[in-house]
């Protein structure tokens, strides 16, 4: 395992909670390297999720399918924890999708073994906790999204916070996709944004 992934990892951890050095190498014997081709699959519906993934470069797409069409719901890039956490914690099938949309290399460990750290550790159930918080916080935010705002209001978010990365590196169509709108739809919003913007 090269230790600069490793120190990656262990920084991406600690923007929830400062663990020490004794807590930190309680986790690094379960570490893993994993790569995925683009068009792999880091988890499908249907599967239990037994692992957490932590994205050392790359990008992916998390998505659920009803009636047989793709509804994508959110995008992972670099310095990313990936994961089905609904299957993940009630042990039944995943209800997603998560696919590489190019080639992936990531950092893996047990979703047991972080059960098990959170009952070793205060530090570890703090982190927990804190990432639990965070999930629901995106999700809320997601939520709100789709039900309060247009599909130009939501492109326009995507262009003035902190999701850059998803217009700069994914495809059109995937991003239409994640607006709830055709590509066809997409195209006329950006043109009326740059048309508002050359006047």
């Amino acid at each position: 395992m090269d230790a600069k992934h490793v120190a990656m990892l262990r920084n991406a951890i600690n923007l929830f909670v400062k663990l020490s050095d004794k807590d930190w190498e309680l986790l690094v014997p379960h570490l893993s390297y994993r790569h995925l081709d683009k068009g792999g699959f880091w988890i499908t519906e249907g599967k239990r999720e037994q692992q957490i993934g932590f994205i050392l470069n790359g990008n992916m797409r998390h998505y659920y399918t009803h009636d047989g069409e793709e509804k994508t719901t959110y995008f992972y890039f670099e310095n990313h924890l990936v994961g089905s956490y609904f299957s993940a914690l009630t042990g039944q099938p995943s209800r997603l999708t998560i696919e590489a949309l190019t080639d992936c290399s990531l950092i893996t460990f047990p979703y047991s073994v972080l059960l098990s750290l959170y009952d070793k550790s205060q530090l570890w159930e703090r982190f927990g906790r804190v990432l639990a918080e965070y999930l629901v916080l995106g999700l809320e935010e997601r939520m709100t999204s789709l039900l309060i705002h247009s599909p130009e209001e939501r492109y326009l978010q995507l262009l003035h916070g902190n999701k850059m990365k998803i217009i700069e590196r994914i495809p059109q169509h995937l991003i239409a996709n994640y607006l709830g709108i055709t590509p066809v739809s997409l195209s006329r919003i950006r043109a009326r944004i740059i048309s508002k913007k050359e006047r």
